[in-house]
């Protein structure tokens, strides 16, 4: 898979299989130039969130990029501190005056439970949320609607009483953090996983490993850890403020071989 392929989601909507994830770059000018500099180096999918609070910064970018707004697939998310109805009505209607477009084109519940309970258990509460999910996929507002950071019970809950299944999992993956157990239960439904952090916030790319078969393969570290997630069948969010970074995780059109994959799994 190239980075300029795509994957097609349950509806049939395609999405570009490479993302420029924006968690962590502040709002104003860093968050403008960095999508610009994203755009101008062939990334034509942008993915954001509420909480982060650049999702302005993220929009304004888009619109003044002059691509034809079809050409870019547009991400953000319901916070996920947000767990009831009424609330992530409005909050998806914040998204879409903070963002400036008229659509977008993934919208995902942040996470199953607020950051400051991770893991508790709010499984009535998500499906409640998912309603309003629905409704906000039905209005046109979005092309397409999942979750992020679930795991096989919190995504069980949601694919036996919705209406609309999820059609994406973006959930943290990496070389050493391959969470199998969720991406193959995604696969099997047919819900996309995606993989932010492959570069583990640049924790894995001084490991020795990485670096063997980085230089094997004539590439960065980098380059292989978001091949990596490419060659695992999930859509890798790269991110860095550094043009020069930036244009080199998108660079990623070679194949790292069956036995090189397998060394990779196995490292820790």
């Amino acid at each position: 898979m190239k980075p300029t392929d795509f994957f097609t989601l349950a509806n049939g909507v395609t999405i570009p299989a490479i993302g420029f994830g924006t968690w962590q770059i502040p709002s104003g000018d860093i968050a403008y130039n960095s999508v610009r500099e994203a755009l101008k180096a062939g990334y034509r999918h942008i993915d954001t969130a509420q909480a982060y609070g650049n999702e302005a910064s993220v929009g304004k970018a888009i619109i003044d990029s002059g691509i034809d707004r079809s050409e870019i697939f547009v991400t953000s998310k319901l916070p996920a501190e947000i767990k009831n109805y009424e609330r992530a009505v409005r909050h998806a209607e914040l998204t879409m005056k903070n963002i400036g477009l008229e659509y977008i084109d993934l919208y995902l519940i942040h996470a199953p439970w607020p950051w400051t309970e991770i893991g508790a258990d709010y499984t009535n509460e998500n499906i409640r949320v998912w309603k309003a999910m629905e409704e906000f996929y039905e209005s046109g507002k979005t092309r397409s609607i999942g979750i992020s950071n679930f795991n096989v019970k919190d995504t069980e809950a949601i694919l036996e009483t919705c209406r609309i299944r999820p059609m994406v999992n973006q959930i943290k993956l990496h070389i050493g953090h391959a969470q199998e157990e969720i991406t193959d239960f995604c696969r099997r439904n047919n819900i996309l996983v995606e993989g932010y952090s492959p570069l583990a916030t640049g924790k894995i790319l001084t490991n020795p490993g990485i670096a063997h078969i980085a230089e094997k393969y004539g590439k960065s570290a980098a380059q292989v850890s978001v091949r990596y997630v490419l060659q695992k069948g999930a859509l890798p969010l790269p991110k860095s403020v550094h043009p020069q970074y930036i244009r080199q995780n998108f660079d990623v059109n070679f194949e790292i071989s069956g036995d090189d994959i397998s060394r990779l799994d196995n490292l820790k």
